[in-house]
């Protein structure tokens, strides 16, 4: 009789197990969709700004297109889709074809547009597909420069007063609409709201001292910020913006953990290979971690996170519940 010590079996066991792994990864990488290998080789990608030019969303996309393009090797262009909040844009590429050359850059808009536009032609949680969560900002709650109001304290000490104060925002429904309306509500704080058409006339108006406070943001607010010619008194994020560190939070001037962030997520069509959807995450992830792009996107005062499909489409569907349940509890309307 032959005898094995267990050293022995233990290696020989070790070899066959080896083995089994060979084959099996053999066995896959014979069976395995070729969407992932063949991608992207017949045209150019398409990045959707569902925004017009000029704003956060189109900087968003043409940063990221740069090294997106010389990563894959492929070139990456970007198309505006601007209109209803960024619903047409979202719509454009809900439709389009599943072959991993059309995705959409959104905006926060993205998780109130279900719950404020009845009559949208797709189902944002079933017919998109999450790619990757770009980062997130803070929004800034301001006042001119002029104003008499020195610190958040002085707005909510005037409006418990009596003392009617109105609030600007970029138009009805967007986000900075949705989250001083809620911390409004919260808090007691009787405010007005004032929208305007987009953050260029809602600024103008705040420089000029003819609205006491807005909400926008820090891509909006900041440059006015820096120029003096407004204050900042809040931002709407847990905690401090890296491009704001002197401007408090609200959870530090007693609102809790009230948290109303900017974002930004790249989307795809729904049936979209996931060898693609995961190609793709991991080619922005590669972007935002090449200093040079994530300067520019954290010039835009984004705090950059990434992270797989997964991470994106939790954030995006929570997005989505809390403000529809604000739209819905608080009887808020589109233009």
């Amino acid at each position: 009789m032959v005898r094995i010590s267990a050293a022995s079996a233990k290696s020989a066991r070790r070899f066959v197990h080896g083995l089994a792994l060979i084959a099996a990864t053999a066995v896959t990488a014979a069976t395995a969709p070729v969407h992932a290998q063949s991608w992207p080789t017949k045209q150019p990608i398409k990045l959707v700004a569902v925004f017009p030019p000029g704003g956060s969303v189109d900087q968003v996309a043409r940063i990221l297109a740069q090294p997106l393009q010389a990563q894959l090797g492929q070139t990456v262009i970007v198309e505006n889709k601007g209109g209803a909040s960024g619903s047409i844009g979202a719509a454009f590429v809900a439709q389009a074809p599943a072959d991993g050359y059309t995705f959409a850059v959104v905006f926060d808009s993205h998780a109130v547009n279900p719950a404020l536009i009845p009559s949208l032609p797709f189902d944002t949680k079933k017919d998109l597909a999450a790619v990757s969560l770009i980062g997130t900002a803070a929004m800034t709650i301001a006042t001119p420069a002029t104003s008499e109001y020195k610190s958040f304290a002085d707005v909510a000490t005037a409006l418990k007063a009596g003392k009617p104060v109105s609030y600007g925002t970029i138009g009805n429904g967007s986000l900075g609409h949705l989250a001083m309306t809620l911390l409004g509500k919260q808090n007691g704080l009787n405010w007005q709201h004032v929208p305007y058409k987009g953050g260029g006339p809602m600024m103008q108006d705040a420089v000029g001292g003819h609205v006491p406070l807005v909400i926008g943001s820090v891509f909006v607010v900041k440059p006015h910020i820096d120029s003096g010619r407004v204050r900042a008194l809040a931002v709407t994020t847990a905690k401090r913006s890296a491009e704001l560190p002197n401007v408090p939070a609200l959870a530090e001037v007693g609102y809790g953990q009230f948290e109303a962030p900017a974002w930004w997520a790249v989307l795809a069509p729904a049936k979209t290979p996931p060898e693609i959807v995961a190609r793709m995450n991991a080619e922005i992830s590669k972007a935002l971690q090449n200093p040079d792009t994530a300067k520019k996107l954290e010039a835009q005062g984004i705090s950059l996170i990434g992270g797989a499909p997964e991470t994106a489409r939790v954030f995006i569907e929570k997005q989505i519940d809390i403000w529809g349940k604000v739209v819905k509890d608080y009887g808020i309307k589109a233009d």
